[in-house]
């Protein structure tokens, strides 16, 4: 199943995001087969991360669940607010994806 997760920071977290990136970056990592998709939410001045956004590929929602519950932002308190959907492609441009249009 595909999970679609925007996570919004705190405000004023900078310091805390900063603080957790490496083990963030490294859980991931563990994931990077089933990610399709996943960086930072941008502000308006394109410099300042406010949240992430991670397109994944899991079994069900209790697996989702578990990569939430377990993500390093998350267990240091980074996010004001996480919602997740089921997600459904519609199109994917193959030279970014390697996927099709159909």
């Amino acid at each position: 199943m595909l999970f679609s997760i925007t996570l919004i920071d705190r405000p004023d977290s900078a310091k805390l995001r900063a603080a957790n990136a490496a083990a963030h970056r490294a859980y991931v990592t563990e994931f990077f087969a089933s990610i399709l998709l996943g960086g930072p939410l941008m502000a308006a001045d394109g410099t300042t991360m406010i949240g992430s956004q991670i397109v994944i590929e899991l079994a069900d929602p209790s697996a989702l669940r578990a990569f939430i519950d377990n993500e390093p932002y998350n267990r240091a308190g980074l996010f004001e607010q996480v919602l997740t959907r089921r997600f459904a492609p519609v199109i994917a441009n193959p030279e970014l994806f390697g996927g099709t249009t159909s």
